[in-house]
């Protein structure tokens, strides 16, 4: 039983609270026993409270709000490796770790992948891996250079109607962060608007919207139960 906050595992899950030690290490960790439960590799440690550590010590080194139970670490290397989807999210410098997160979800629900720039928040971030809710084991991830198929730039105005443009096709829809949008580098065939009664959307609604269109256009993605 770990009773120091000196321990070293305990030193490992904090160090992995920082980007910069989890690209090192190649590690991250996962709180909460629904998130350990979901997990589908093997841990490289795994700390229970009453169990290995002390409760009040295992709350010192998580960032849920709720203290967890359980505290699991991760290599990153036995995330899914990429592979090409019929739907893309491109997702460029988007700096919040909770749309993040929330797109791996939506890109598990409809069968995509996602890929990401650089200046994004990093997917393996205690606050993103919660708002994937297990997601992160299930969507191929890669960076910008794997984008494929027809590109299709969001924007909150001035673009074709989603609804109006040709889906069928392997497609990549490309989001940029809320506030500053996509730059003019980024290369698109297309530029389409989700109609809106209100200025724009949420990054996250509107990935979900796109990926929607794109499973109605008469394309059959890829459309997987929960693991058993």
């Amino acid at each position: 039983m770990i009773t120091s906050r000196d321990n070293e595992r305990l030193k490992l899950v904090r160090k992995l609270h920082e980007k910069r030690w989890r690209d090192k290490l190649g590690l991250f960790f996962l709180e909460g026993e629904d998130a350990v439960a979901a997990a589908t590799a093997e841990p490289v440690d795994v700390l229970r409270a009453g169990e290995d550590v002390e409760p009040r010590l295992l709350a010192t080194v998580a960032t849920a709000p709720h203290a967890p139970r359980v505290v699991a670490v991760y290599r990153r290397a036995d995330l899914p490796p990429w592979e090409e989807r019929e739907a893309t999210l491109a997702l460029w410098r988007l700096a919040d770790p909770g749309n993040v997160g929330t797109l791996i979800r939506t890109a598990d629900a409809f069968g995509a992948a996602v890929v990401l720039s650089e200046g994004c928040a990093d997917p393996t971030s205690p606050k993103s891996l919660r708002a994937s809710a297990g997601s992160i084991w299930r969507v191929p991830l890669g960076g910008w250079d794997r984008i494929g198929g027809r590109r299709i730039a969001l924007d909150a105005h001035g673009g074709t109607p989603l609804a109006e443009l040709d889906l069928a096709r392997r497609v990549t829809f490309l989001l940029g962060a809320e506030r500053t949008g996509l730059p003019g580098e980024a290369e698109r065939d297309a530029v389409a608007t989700i109609p809106a009664r209100i200025e724009s959307l949420n990054v996250a609604a509107a990935g979900a919207i796109a990926l929607y269109a794109k499973q109605v256009s008469g394309t059959e993605l890829v459309m997987e139960g929960p693991a058993a």
